[in-house]
Protein backbone atom coordinates (compact mmCIF):
# COMPACT_ATOMS: atom_id res chain seq x y z
CA UNK A 1 0.00 0.00 0.00
CA UNK A 2 1.21 3.71 -0.82
CA UNK A 3 1.35 6.60 0.82
CA UNK A 4 -1.23 8.21 -1.45
CA UNK A 5 -3.49 5.12 -0.45
CA UNK A 6 -3.43 5.44 3.04
CA UNK A 7 -3.79 9.14 3.20
CA UNK A 8 -1.67 11.36 6.15
CA UNK A 9 -0.97 9.29 9.30
CA UNK A 10 -3.15 9.89 12.25
CA UNK A 11 -0.02 11.00 14.36
CA UNK A 12 0.64 14.00 11.55
CA UNK A 13 -0.40 17.55 12.14
CA UNK A 14 -3.45 18.88 10.13
CA UNK A 15 -3.17 22.89 10.16
CA UNK A 16 -6.62 24.43 9.82
CA UNK A 17 -5.90 28.46 7.85
CA UNK A 18 -9.06 30.74 8.56
CA UNK A 19 -11.11 30.02 11.68
CA UNK A 20 -14.59 31.06 10.91
CA UNK A 21 -17.29 28.39 11.27
CA UNK A 22 -16.21 26.37 8.33
CA UNK A 23 -12.93 26.20 9.50
CA UNK A 24 -13.42 25.39 13.18
CA UNK A 25 -15.53 22.82 11.78
CA UNK A 26 -12.82 20.99 9.90
CA UNK A 27 -10.49 21.58 12.52
CA UNK A 28 -13.11 19.27 14.75
CA UNK A 29 -13.46 16.76 12.44
CA UNK A 30 -8.98 16.49 12.18
CA UNK A 31 -9.36 16.68 15.85
CA UNK A 32 -12.03 13.66 15.84
CA UNK A 33 -9.98 11.50 13.51
CA UNK A 34 -7.20 11.60 16.45
CA UNK A 35 -4.90 14.14 14.50
CA UNK A 36 -2.44 17.40 16.23
CA UNK A 37 -4.37 20.19 15.22
CA UNK A 38 -3.26 23.87 14.61
CA UNK A 39 -5.18 26.33 13.86
CA UNK A 40 -3.85 29.97 12.63
CA UNK A 41 -6.17 33.27 11.66
CA UNK A 42 -4.32 36.11 10.25
CA UNK A 43 -6.62 38.32 12.62
CA UNK A 44 -4.46 38.55 16.17
CA UNK A 45 -6.49 36.69 18.91
CA UNK A 46 -8.93 34.72 16.36
CA UNK A 47 -7.00 31.47 16.63
CA UNK A 48 -7.48 31.21 20.29
CA UNK A 49 -10.72 32.57 20.24
CA UNK A 50 -11.52 29.40 17.70
CA UNK A 51 -9.88 27.32 20.01
CA UNK A 52 -12.10 28.19 23.01
CA UNK A 53 -15.17 28.00 20.74
CA UNK A 54 -14.48 24.42 19.32
CA UNK A 55 -13.61 23.48 23.56
CA UNK A 56 -17.16 24.88 24.15
CA UNK A 57 -18.57 22.53 21.51
CA UNK A 58 -17.07 19.27 22.26
CA UNK A 59 -18.08 19.99 26.15
CA UNK A 60 -21.70 20.45 24.28
CA UNK A 61 -21.52 16.68 23.23
CA UNK A 62 -20.06 15.22 26.13
CA UNK A 63 -23.23 16.95 28.20
CA UNK A 64 -25.08 14.91 25.53
CA UNK A 65 -23.49 12.03 26.11
CA UNK A 66 -22.09 11.83 22.29
CA UNK A 67 -18.17 11.58 23.20
CA UNK A 68 -16.63 11.32 26.57
CA UNK A 69 -15.02 13.47 28.84
CA UNK A 70 -11.63 11.46 28.91
CA UNK A 71 -11.90 12.02 24.72
CA UNK A 72 -12.85 15.13 24.62
CA UNK A 73 -9.55 16.27 26.97
CA UNK A 74 -7.46 14.18 24.51
CA UNK A 75 -8.79 16.04 21.27
CA UNK A 76 -7.92 19.93 23.54
CA UNK A 77 -4.99 18.03 24.50
CA UNK A 78 -3.95 17.99 20.29
CA UNK A 79 -5.65 21.19 19.75
CA UNK A 80 -2.86 24.68 19.52
CA UNK A 81 -3.33 28.04 18.15
CA UNK A 82 -1.12 29.33 16.70
CA UNK A 83 0.42 33.00 16.16
CA UNK A 84 2.65 32.84 12.99
CA UNK A 85 2.73 30.76 9.41
CA UNK A 86 5.83 29.38 10.42
CA UNK A 87 4.43 27.64 13.34
CA UNK A 88 2.91 25.17 10.55
CA UNK A 89 6.28 24.12 9.95
CA UNK A 90 5.29 20.22 10.78
CA UNK A 91 2.28 20.33 9.17
CA UNK A 92 1.76 16.89 6.78
CA UNK A 93 -1.86 18.67 5.50
CA UNK A 94 -3.01 22.23 5.18
CA UNK A 95 -6.45 23.42 5.07
CA UNK A 96 -7.24 26.93 4.00
CA UNK A 97 -10.56 28.34 4.52
CA UNK A 98 -10.28 31.85 4.41
CA UNK A 99 -12.64 34.21 2.63
CA UNK A 100 -13.85 33.43 -0.46
CA UNK A 101 -11.33 35.60 -2.90
CA UNK A 102 -8.15 34.02 -5.62
CA UNK A 103 -5.93 36.68 -4.90
CA UNK A 104 -5.90 36.16 -0.89
CA UNK A 105 -5.36 32.39 -1.52
CA UNK A 106 -3.06 32.92 -3.84
CA UNK A 107 -0.78 34.92 -1.33
CA UNK A 108 -1.49 32.66 1.76
CA UNK A 109 -0.15 29.39 -0.61
CA UNK A 110 2.80 30.70 -2.08
CA UNK A 111 3.59 32.05 1.44
CA UNK A 112 2.74 28.76 2.83
CA UNK A 113 5.49 26.74 0.18
CA UNK A 114 8.33 28.41 1.83
CA UNK A 115 6.92 27.08 5.40
CA UNK A 116 5.84 23.78 5.06
CA UNK A 117 7.94 20.45 3.76
CA UNK A 118 7.92 19.49 0.21
CA UNK A 119 6.03 16.65 1.20
CA UNK A 120 3.33 18.46 2.69
CA UNK A 121 -0.31 18.31 1.21
CA UNK A 122 -2.04 21.61 0.47
CA UNK A 123 -6.06 21.85 0.60
CA UNK A 124 -8.37 24.91 -0.25
CA UNK A 125 -12.32 24.47 1.03
CA UNK A 126 -13.08 27.16 -1.74
CA UNK A 127 -16.55 26.53 -2.94
CA UNK A 128 -16.86 28.82 -5.89
CA UNK A 129 -13.33 29.88 -7.02
CA UNK A 130 -11.24 27.99 -9.49
CA UNK A 131 -8.99 25.36 -7.65
CA UNK A 132 -6.46 25.33 -11.17
CA UNK A 133 -6.26 29.03 -10.60
CA UNK A 134 -5.80 28.98 -7.04
CA UNK A 135 -2.61 26.79 -7.74
CA UNK A 136 -1.72 28.28 -10.52
CA UNK A 137 1.36 30.74 -8.84
CA UNK A 138 2.80 27.62 -6.51
CA UNK A 139 6.10 26.70 -7.49
CA UNK A 140 4.79 22.96 -7.27
CA UNK A 141 1.16 23.26 -8.20
CA UNK A 142 0.74 19.64 -8.32
CA UNK A 143 0.19 18.80 -4.11
CA UNK A 144 -2.48 21.62 -4.03
CA UNK A 145 -6.38 20.09 -4.03
CA UNK A 146 -10.06 20.92 -3.47
CA UNK A 147 -11.36 19.82 -0.05
CA UNK A 148 -14.71 21.03 -0.12
CA UNK A 149 -16.80 19.95 2.85
CA UNK A 150 -19.91 21.22 3.61
CA UNK A 151 -22.13 22.91 6.39
CA UNK A 152 -21.45 22.14 9.21
CA UNK A 153 -18.45 20.07 8.64
CA UNK A 154 -18.68 18.03 11.78
CA UNK A 155 -22.48 16.74 10.83
CA UNK A 156 -22.53 16.75 6.98
CA UNK A 157 -20.77 13.42 5.79
CA UNK A 158 -20.11 14.99 2.14
CA UNK A 159 -16.40 16.12 1.02
CA UNK A 160 -15.61 16.91 -2.86
CA UNK A 161 -12.36 15.97 -3.66
CA UNK A 162 -11.63 18.18 -6.34
CA UNK A 163 -8.31 17.82 -8.91
CA UNK A 164 -6.89 20.97 -10.34
CA UNK A 165 -5.81 20.49 -13.83
CA UNK A 166 -2.26 20.30 -12.50
CA UNK A 167 -3.12 18.26 -9.34
CA UNK A 168 -0.54 15.03 -9.13
CA UNK A 169 -2.87 12.01 -9.36
CA UNK A 170 -1.21 10.97 -5.67
CA UNK A 171 -2.10 14.08 -4.47
CA UNK A 172 -5.65 13.25 -4.82
CA UNK A 173 -5.46 10.23 -3.96
CA UNK A 174 -3.91 10.69 -0.52
CA UNK A 175 -6.69 13.33 -0.32
CA UNK A 176 -9.78 11.39 -0.63
CA UNK A 177 -7.80 8.39 1.50
CA UNK A 178 -7.41 11.15 4.19
CA UNK A 179 -10.66 12.24 4.07
CA UNK A 180 -12.20 8.93 3.88
CA UNK A 181 -10.26 7.68 7.06
CA UNK A 182 -11.82 10.80 9.37
CA UNK A 183 -15.50 9.22 7.88
CA UNK A 184 -16.58 11.26 5.77
CA UNK A 185 -17.88 10.24 2.17
CA UNK A 186 -15.50 11.68 -0.34
CA UNK A 187 -16.43 12.04 -4.07
CA UNK A 188 -13.75 12.61 -6.70
CA UNK A 189 -14.31 15.39 -9.55
CA UNK A 190 -12.84 17.60 -11.94
CA UNK A 191 -11.99 21.34 -11.14
CA UNK A 192 -15.02 22.86 -12.79
CA UNK A 193 -17.76 26.25 -12.06
CA UNK A 194 -20.00 24.65 -8.90
CA UNK A 195 -18.09 21.03 -8.71
CA UNK A 196 -20.77 18.42 -8.18
CA UNK A 197 -23.29 19.60 -5.74
CA UNK A 198 -23.34 23.39 -6.72
CA UNK A 199 -23.37 22.58 -10.60
CA UNK A 200 -26.56 20.14 -10.81
CA UNK A 201 -28.33 21.39 -7.76
CA UNK A 202 -28.89 24.51 -9.74
CA UNK A 203 -32.33 23.51 -11.56
CA UNK A 204 -33.16 22.79 -8.31
CA UNK A 205 -33.68 26.13 -7.30
CA UNK A 206 -34.06 27.83 -10.88
CA UNK A 207 -36.70 26.16 -11.97
CA UNK A 208 -39.50 26.95 -8.40
CA UNK A 209 -38.30 30.43 -8.74
CA UNK A 210 -39.17 30.99 -12.89
CA UNK A 211 -42.15 28.93 -12.17
CA UNK A 212 -42.60 31.60 -9.47
CA UNK A 213 -41.94 34.28 -11.59
CA UNK A 214 -44.18 32.59 -14.44
CA UNK A 215 -47.38 32.97 -11.88
CA UNK A 216 -47.18 28.94 -11.57
CA UNK A 217 -48.34 29.36 -8.08
CA UNK A 218 -47.35 31.13 -4.61
CA UNK A 219 -43.72 30.32 -3.13
CA UNK A 220 -45.33 28.47 -0.12
CA UNK A 221 -47.37 26.16 -2.77
CA UNK A 222 -43.89 25.62 -4.76
CA UNK A 223 -42.52 24.46 -1.95
CA UNK A 224 -45.55 22.01 -0.94
CA UNK A 225 -45.43 20.54 -4.23
CA UNK A 226 -41.87 19.67 -4.57
CA UNK A 227 -41.99 18.63 -0.63
CA UNK A 228 -44.21 16.76 -0.58
CA UNK A 229 -44.69 15.15 -4.46
CA UNK A 230 -41.12 15.57 -5.21
CA UNK A 231 -39.90 14.24 -2.29
CA UNK A 232 -37.59 16.51 -1.46
CA UNK A 233 -36.46 17.47 2.39
CA UNK A 234 -37.71 21.10 2.22
CA UNK A 235 -38.32 23.40 -0.65
CA UNK A 236 -36.20 25.69 -2.77
CA UNK A 237 -38.00 29.20 -1.30
CA UNK A 238 -37.82 28.13 2.04
CA UNK A 239 -34.07 26.29 1.92
CA UNK A 240 -32.90 29.91 0.50
CA UNK A 241 -34.24 31.54 3.46
CA UNK A 242 -32.50 29.35 5.45
CA UNK A 243 -28.63 29.63 3.50
CA UNK A 244 -29.35 33.08 3.00
CA UNK A 245 -31.08 34.50 -0.13
CA UNK A 246 -27.28 36.39 -1.14
CA UNK A 247 -25.47 33.15 -1.44
CA UNK A 248 -27.36 31.04 -2.96
CA UNK A 249 -27.87 33.71 -5.33
CA UNK A 250 -23.85 34.41 -5.64
CA UNK A 251 -23.58 30.59 -5.87
CA UNK A 252 -25.36 30.73 -9.18
CA UNK A 253 -24.62 34.10 -10.97
CA UNK A 254 -20.81 32.52 -10.14
CA UNK A 255 -21.34 29.39 -11.74
CA UNK A 256 -23.16 31.27 -14.65
CA UNK A 257 -20.58 33.50 -15.51
CA UNK A 258 -17.92 31.05 -14.81
CA UNK A 259 -19.68 28.75 -17.77
CA UNK A 260 -19.85 32.09 -19.88
CA UNK A 261 -23.63 32.82 -19.18
CA UNK A 262 -24.45 29.39 -20.18
CA UNK A 263 -29.06 29.90 -20.27
CA UNK A 264 -29.07 27.00 -18.37
CA UNK A 265 -27.70 28.31 -15.62
CA UNK A 266 -29.45 32.09 -15.51
CA UNK A 267 -30.02 33.19 -12.28
CA UNK A 268 -33.56 34.53 -11.27
CA UNK A 269 -34.42 38.12 -11.41
CA UNK A 270 -36.61 37.82 -8.53
CA UNK A 271 -33.94 36.48 -6.24
CA UNK A 272 -31.94 39.21 -7.59
CA UNK A 273 -34.47 41.48 -6.35
CA UNK A 274 -34.58 40.08 -3.07
CA UNK A 275 -31.15 40.44 -2.51
CA UNK A 276 -31.04 43.80 -3.88
CA UNK A 277 -33.85 44.86 -1.47
CA UNK A 278 -32.21 43.47 1.69
CA UNK A 279 -34.29 40.48 2.02
CA UNK A 280 -31.80 37.43 2.42
CA UNK A 281 -33.57 35.23 4.52
CA UNK A 282 -33.96 34.49 8.34
CA UNK A 283 -30.62 36.33 9.21
CA UNK A 284 -32.49 39.67 8.40
CA UNK A 285 -36.17 38.42 9.59
CA UNK A 286 -37.36 38.32 6.14
CA UNK A 287 -36.90 36.43 2.36
CA UNK A 288 -39.37 34.71 0.71
CA UNK A 289 -41.10 34.11 3.72
CA UNK A 290 -41.50 36.70 6.56
CA UNK A 291 -39.34 35.16 9.55
CA UNK A 292 -40.29 38.76 11.94
CA UNK A 293 -41.07 37.26 15.43
CA UNK A 294 -44.22 36.38 15.43
CA UNK A 295 -44.89 36.05 12.07
CA UNK A 296 -46.72 33.13 10.61
CA UNK A 297 -45.61 30.82 7.53
CA UNK A 298 -48.53 31.36 5.12
CA UNK A 299 -50.24 27.86 3.79
CA UNK A 300 -49.86 26.45 0.64
CA UNK A 301 -53.00 26.56 -1.79
CA UNK A 302 -54.94 23.25 -1.31
CA UNK A 303 -58.30 22.22 -2.77
CA UNK A 304 -60.91 21.51 -0.78
CA UNK A 305 -62.76 18.42 -0.48
CA UNK A 306 -64.58 17.31 -4.28
CA UNK A 307 -66.46 14.22 -4.88
CA UNK A 308 -64.25 11.58 -7.37
CA UNK A 309 -65.84 10.51 -10.47
CA UNK A 310 -67.57 7.35 -10.31
CA UNK A 311 -65.36 5.59 -12.42
CA UNK A 312 -62.17 6.45 -15.08
CA UNK A 313 -61.10 4.85 -18.46
CA UNK A 314 -57.47 4.00 -19.02
CA UNK A 315 -56.09 4.74 -22.13
CA UNK A 316 -52.57 3.34 -23.04
CA UNK A 317 -50.28 3.45 -20.33
CA UNK A 318 -49.22 6.68 -17.69
CA UNK A 319 -45.50 5.78 -18.40
CA UNK A 320 -43.90 7.22 -15.10
CA UNK A 321 -47.08 7.64 -13.95
CA UNK A 322 -48.58 4.29 -14.06
CA UNK A 323 -48.49 3.04 -10.31
CA UNK A 324 -51.45 5.44 -10.32
CA UNK A 325 -53.99 2.99 -11.78
CA UNK A 326 -53.54 0.37 -8.94
CA UNK A 327 -53.81 3.10 -6.54
CA UNK A 328 -57.01 4.28 -8.05
CA UNK A 329 -58.41 0.82 -8.18
CA UNK A 330 -57.72 0.49 -4.34
CA UNK A 331 -59.65 3.62 -3.73
CA UNK A 332 -62.97 1.62 -5.24
CA UNK A 333 -63.10 3.79 -8.22
CA UNK A 334 -63.59 1.20 -11.58
CA UNK A 335 -61.19 1.47 -14.06
CA UNK A 336 -61.78 0.60 -17.59
CA UNK A 337 -59.27 0.25 -20.54
CA UNK A 338 -58.92 1.48 -24.05
CA UNK A 339 -55.41 0.22 -26.13
CA UNK A 340 -54.75 3.19 -27.40
CA UNK A 341 -53.28 6.72 -25.75
CA UNK A 342 -51.38 7.89 -22.58
CA UNK A 343 -53.74 9.43 -20.46
CA UNK A 344 -57.00 8.88 -18.03
CA UNK A 345 -60.90 10.21 -18.98
CA UNK A 346 -63.44 11.24 -16.92
CA UNK A 347 -66.97 10.01 -17.87
CA UNK A 348 -67.64 13.49 -19.52
CA UNK A 349 -64.54 12.84 -21.80
CA UNK A 350 -61.95 15.34 -19.85
CA UNK A 351 -58.21 14.04 -20.12
CA UNK A 352 -55.87 13.55 -17.39
CA UNK A 353 -52.35 13.24 -18.60
CA UNK A 354 -48.87 13.24 -16.73
CA UNK A 355 -46.86 16.59 -17.69
CA UNK A 356 -44.83 15.91 -20.34
CA UNK A 357 -43.47 19.58 -21.02
CA UNK A 358 -46.20 20.88 -22.90
CA UNK A 359 -49.08 22.49 -21.04
CA UNK A 360 -52.78 21.19 -21.23
CA UNK A 361 -53.67 24.24 -23.49
CA UNK A 362 -51.43 22.95 -25.78
CA UNK A 363 -53.75 19.34 -26.10
CA UNK A 364 -55.86 19.87 -29.42
CA UNK A 365 -58.22 16.67 -28.82
CA UNK A 366 -59.92 17.45 -25.41
CA UNK A 367 -59.98 19.71 -22.12
CA UNK A 368 -57.11 18.60 -20.32
CA UNK A 369 -55.59 18.81 -16.81
CA UNK A 370 -52.23 17.89 -16.30
CA UNK A 371 -50.82 16.36 -13.51
CA UNK A 372 -47.42 17.04 -12.17
CA UNK A 373 -44.82 14.37 -11.41
CA UNK A 374 -44.18 12.37 -7.71
CA UNK A 375 -41.40 10.62 -6.89
CA UNK A 376 -43.73 7.46 -5.56
CA UNK A 377 -47.60 8.62 -6.59
CA UNK A 378 -47.99 5.22 -3.26
CA UNK A 379 -46.55 7.81 -0.65
CA UNK A 380 -46.77 11.18 -1.84
CA UNK A 381 -48.93 13.34 0.21
CA UNK A 382 -49.66 16.42 -2.60
CA UNK A 383 -50.46 16.57 -6.22
CA UNK A 384 -50.31 19.39 -8.65
CA UNK A 385 -53.04 19.85 -11.35
CA UNK A 386 -53.35 22.37 -14.08
CA UNK A 387 -56.35 22.59 -15.84
CA UNK A 388 -56.33 24.04 -19.43
CA UNK A 389 -59.41 26.64 -20.07
CA UNK A 390 -61.42 24.56 -21.66
CA UNK A 391 -61.63 22.18 -18.29
CA UNK A 392 -65.48 23.08 -16.55
CA UNK A 393 -65.25 23.96 -13.15
CA UNK A 394 -67.35 20.67 -12.32
CA UNK A 395 -64.76 18.41 -14.23
CA UNK A 396 -61.57 19.93 -12.60
CA UNK A 397 -63.57 19.21 -9.31
CA UNK A 398 -63.99 15.60 -10.26
CA UNK A 399 -60.13 15.30 -11.34
CA UNK A 400 -59.45 16.74 -7.86
CA UNK A 401 -61.59 14.27 -6.17
CA UNK A 402 -60.11 11.40 -7.74
CA UNK A 403 -56.66 12.59 -6.38
CA UNK A 404 -58.10 13.33 -3.03
CA UNK A 405 -59.70 10.03 -3.25
CA UNK A 406 -56.31 8.43 -3.36
CA UNK A 407 -55.37 10.55 -0.01
CA UNK A 408 -53.53 13.15 -1.63
CA UNK A 409 -54.22 17.00 -0.96
CA UNK A 410 -54.46 18.59 -4.23
CA UNK A 411 -52.48 22.04 -5.41
CA UNK A 412 -54.53 23.36 -8.39
CA UNK A 413 -51.29 25.67 -10.19
CA UNK A 414 -51.12 27.54 -13.20
CA UNK A 415 -51.27 25.84 -16.75
CA UNK A 416 -47.56 26.22 -16.97
CA UNK A 417 -44.59 24.19 -19.40
CA UNK A 418 -43.35 21.18 -17.07
CA UNK A 419 -45.51 22.16 -14.10
CA UNK A 420 -43.15 22.02 -10.89
CA UNK A 421 -41.74 18.86 -10.03
CA UNK A 422 -41.21 17.51 -13.44
CA UNK A 423 -39.51 20.35 -14.99
CA UNK A 424 -37.47 20.03 -11.74
CA UNK A 425 -36.21 16.61 -12.08
CA UNK A 426 -35.66 16.43 -15.45
CA UNK A 427 -33.31 19.62 -15.59
CA UNK A 428 -31.49 17.83 -12.84
CA UNK A 429 -31.45 14.37 -14.90
CA UNK A 430 -30.12 16.13 -17.84
CA UNK A 431 -27.37 18.63 -15.89
CA UNK A 432 -25.89 15.19 -14.13
CA UNK A 433 -25.92 13.26 -17.30
CA UNK A 434 -24.19 16.05 -18.75
CA UNK A 435 -21.47 16.59 -15.87
CA UNK A 436 -20.88 12.67 -16.63
CA UNK A 437 -20.54 13.00 -19.83
CA UNK A 438 -17.99 15.83 -19.22
CA UNK A 439 -15.71 14.37 -17.05
CA UNK A 440 -16.68 16.09 -13.27
CA UNK A 441 -17.48 12.89 -11.75
CA UNK A 442 -18.52 9.46 -12.15
CA UNK A 443 -21.68 8.17 -12.15
CA UNK A 444 -21.84 6.94 -8.46
CA UNK A 445 -19.92 9.94 -7.32
CA UNK A 446 -22.62 12.29 -9.16
CA UNK A 447 -25.45 10.47 -6.69
CA UNK A 448 -23.73 9.93 -3.92
CA UNK A 449 -23.15 13.81 -4.08
CA UNK A 450 -26.43 14.79 -4.50
CA UNK A 451 -27.99 12.26 -1.94
CA UNK A 452 -25.47 12.89 0.85
CA UNK A 453 -24.82 16.95 -0.23
CA UNK A 454 -27.87 18.20 -0.25
CA UNK A 455 -30.17 15.29 0.81
CA UNK A 456 -31.80 14.55 -2.42
CA UNK A 457 -34.84 11.72 -2.31
CA UNK A 458 -33.11 9.65 -4.94
CA UNK A 459 -29.95 10.44 -7.25
CA UNK A 460 -30.72 12.58 -10.28
CA UNK A 461 -28.65 9.77 -12.51
CA UNK A 462 -30.68 6.84 -10.52
CA UNK A 463 -33.95 9.47 -11.15
CA UNK A 464 -33.44 9.12 -14.57
CA UNK A 465 -33.17 5.46 -15.31
CA UNK A 466 -36.56 4.94 -13.38
CA UNK A 467 -38.47 7.80 -15.43
CA UNK A 468 -36.47 6.58 -18.83
CA UNK A 469 -33.99 8.68 -20.69
CA UNK A 470 -36.68 9.08 -23.07
CA UNK A 471 -39.35 10.64 -21.24
CA UNK A 472 -37.10 12.45 -19.49
CA UNK A 473 -35.70 14.21 -23.02
CA UNK A 474 -39.07 14.55 -24.38
CA UNK A 475 -40.30 16.23 -21.58
CA UNK A 476 -37.12 18.73 -22.12
CA UNK A 477 -37.73 19.02 -25.73
CA UNK A 478 -41.28 19.86 -25.36
CA UNK A 479 -40.15 22.32 -22.77
CA UNK A 480 -37.47 23.93 -24.91
CA UNK A 481 -40.07 24.19 -27.55
CA UNK A 482 -42.35 26.43 -25.45
CA UNK A 483 -38.86 28.50 -24.21
CA UNK A 484 -36.42 28.27 -27.01
CA UNK A 485 -33.76 30.04 -25.54
CA UNK A 486 -31.43 27.16 -24.95
CA UNK A 487 -32.19 26.64 -21.51
CA UNK A 488 -33.82 23.39 -21.55
CA UNK A 489 -32.69 21.75 -24.62
CA UNK A 490 -31.58 18.20 -23.95
CA UNK A 491 -27.73 17.65 -23.48
CA UNK A 492 -25.85 15.35 -26.30
CA UNK A 493 -25.29 12.71 -22.92
CA UNK A 494 -29.34 12.69 -22.28
CA UNK A 495 -30.15 12.37 -26.21
CA UNK A 496 -27.74 9.66 -26.31
CA UNK A 497 -28.90 8.07 -23.82
CA UNK A 498 -32.74 8.07 -24.97
CA UNK A 499 -31.40 6.93 -28.03
CA UNK A 500 -29.52 3.73 -26.82
CA UNK A 501 -32.48 3.08 -24.51
CA UNK A 502 -34.68 2.82 -28.06
CA UNK A 503 -32.59 0.13 -29.35
CA UNK A 504 -33.01 -2.03 -26.58
CA UNK A 505 -37.02 -1.88 -27.57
Amino acid sequence: MTASDRGIDRAGVVAVIGTGTMGQGIAQVALAAGHPVRLYDAAPGRAAQAADAIAARLGRLVAKERLTAADRDAALGRLAPVADLADLAEAELVVEAILEELGAKQQLFTALESVVSDGCLLATNTSSLSVTAVAGVLRRPGRLIGLHFFNPAPLMPLVEVVRGAATDEAAADRAHATVAAWGKTPVRCADTPGFIVNRIARPFYAEAFRAYEERAADPATLDAVLRESGGFRMGPFELTDLIGQDVNEAVTRSVWEALFHDPKFTPSLAQRQLVAAGRLGRKTGHGWFDHSEGAGRPAPHTAEPCEPPAKVALHGDLGPAQGLVGLIEEAGIPVTREPVGGHLALPDGTRLSLTDGTTATDDPFAATVRFDLALDYRTAARVALAPSPAVTEESLRSAIGLFQALGKAVSVVQDVPGMVVARTVAMLVDFAEDAVARGVASPEDVDTAMLTGVNYPRGPLAWGYALGARWVRDTLRNLHQACPTGRYAPSQALIRRAAADERLL
